[in-house]
């Protein structure tokens, strides 16, 4: 079988992205399942290699039609000149600009089918702002390049549970105005048709209730009995193996101890990160669910504090890939 070209972001060059995605193509696991395309300038991947104290077998390509996958393990694609890079662990116009300019030429390649997965070391939102990339999150302007439709979102992956939610980064307070019998089933179909994807034959899925003590019957608010039945009432006439809505405090009691469920279906962002990021934060992975390419990150982020001193561990980056390598077969 050919193996699956995956798109590869250095991600926010004054953070730790440059130097642990250097350290995870020394993983035999990634180099042998797939072709890994970065995109980006040398001078960033030689910053990662310097840090990681890594030398990587790799040819640089000005074009697509340069691609030598057969003699290199890695291609970088360069499209730029930089002059100098800015300092590690600092804010950047410089560095969020070039991460969003990378990250529109990587869409394009995908817009155009000429890689079959991307995988993103961390950004950071504050120096993409500055940079001219006023994004409100990765998966809103994934979606809306690819123009979708339906409903798209961010599933967190931790071993062999998985969340995905219905509102994402938004404010606690309009949270509930957010949910909708359609919105939870949009995120409850995203969430099974992804598992799916990842090689589950019937996801076993979990959905969380909003209020406390899932509501009380009604009496401690009433979103679980006006919505969020009725939306998972809906799957199951679909055929989706699904319970809910579960209290929110024993929910992942049920999916990551006792193995109840292979995915919990979160109300609000906080919900599901805390749990996950509580029992495997360096290990974590961010698949962006609902988009026409498998897209995924390390589920924390750029570490500016560490950033340059070669502590920080590849878990989660070369779990992105292999969940990536993954779904791309």
């Amino acid at each position: 079988m050919k193996k699956p070209i995956i798109a590869v972001h250095l991600g926010d060059m004054c953070g730790i992205g440059p130097e642990i995605t250097v350290k995870a193509f020394f993983n035999k696991d990634i180099i042998e399942g797939c072709s890994p395309l970065v995109i980006g300038n040398e001078k960033i991947l030689n910053l990662g290699e310097s840090v990681a104290n890594k030398k990587l077998n790799y040819k640089k390509i000005k074009s697509v039609d340069e691609i030598d996958f057969i003699n290199y393990p890695i291609n970088l694609l360069e499209t730029n000149e930089i002059d100098d890079l800015p300092n590690l662990g600092e804010y950047s116009e410089v560095a969020g600009k070039l991460a969003g300019d990378y990250l529109m030429q990587i869409l394009e390649l995908c817009k155009e089918k000429l890689v079959d997965g991307f995988v993103f070391a961390p950004f950071n939102k504050t120096s993409l702002k500055m940079g001219g990339y006023k994004v409100e999150s990765e998966n809103k302007l994934f979606a809306k390049f690819f123009e979708c439709q339906d409903h798209v979102s961010e599933m967190n992956v931790i071993g062999d549970t998985w969340t995905s939610r219905v509102t994402s980064h938004i404010p606690i307070k309009e949270v509930s105005e957010f949910l909708t019998e359609d919105s939870i089933f949009g995120a409850i179909y995203q969430a099974h048709q992804t598992l799916k994807r990842a090689g589950y034959q019937s996801p076993r899925i979990g959905v969380s209730a909003l209020n406390p003590h899932a509501g009380e019957n009604g009496t401690c608010g009433r979103e679980e009995i006006d919505v969020i039945a009725k939306a998972v009432s809906r799957a199951k006439s679909q055929g989706m193996d699904i319970k809910g809505p579960i209290s929110a405090d024993i929910i992942f009691i049920k999916a990551l101890q006792k193995k109840e469920f292979d995915a919990v279906v979160t109300m609000y962002h906080d919900q599901g990160q805390i749990a996950l990021k509580l029992v495997g934060f360096d290990s974590g992975v961010t698949v962006h669910a609902g988009l026409p390419i498998p897209i995924t990150t390390p589920a924390h982020g750029s570490a500016f504090d560490i950033a340059g001193k070669d502590l920080a561990g590849t878990g989660a980056i070369e779990n992105a890939f292999k969940m990536a390598i993954k779904m791309a077969k």
